[in-house]
């Protein structure tokens, strides 16, 4: 079955909206900043440099789950931006539909730190990188996902 849906995931700094932004006009399938879902309370903590815990990301997921399942029910594609970095947070995403597919956009380390050097008007702050990776399952050759290294 070819994916309906595109989930451009991976570490904050990997790409993900460039890439996802591109790959919807390339497609001409909608785009979805998927941090425009976050709760103001996750983007308060954020922006002060705590990390998220499950119990933060879940509203979040949950809302970029409902709006692919909006597109689904209006017989639309898209394509949305989201860390996804857990596999638990996966299964929250595609809600059991096997039309979606994640693009993981892998990165190092060093090149993330790189990049927050030079990002300018995002509200987390480098800080957070090493949670990130912390937080980071690596989609595995079992899962519907394929993996870009971004270096």
């Amino acid at each position: 079955m070819l994916p309906k849906f595109l989930i451009v995931m991976g570490v904050a700094g990997c790409g993900k909206s460039t890439i996802g932004e591109r790959l919807a006009v390339r497609l001409g399938w909608p785009f979805l900043e998927g941090d425009q879902l976050h709760p103001p309370e996750n983007i308060e903590k954020m922006t002060h440099g705590v990390p998220l815990m499950d119990a933060d990301r879940l509203p979040w997921l949950q809302a970029i789950a409902k709006r692919i399942a909006e597109w689904r029910d209006g017989g639309k594609s898209g394509v949305v931006t989201c860390s996804a970095l857990r596999e638990s947070y996966w299964k929250i995403i595609t809600d059991g539909f096997p039309d979606v597919r994640f693009i993981y956009l892998h990165a190092d380390r060093a090149l993330i730190a790189r990049r927050f050097a030079e990002r300018r008007g995002h509200f987390m702050p480098a800080s957070l990188i090493a949670n990130q990776f912390e937080t980071l399952e690596e989609p595995g050759p079992d899962e519907n996902a394929l993996t870009l290294d971004v270096s």
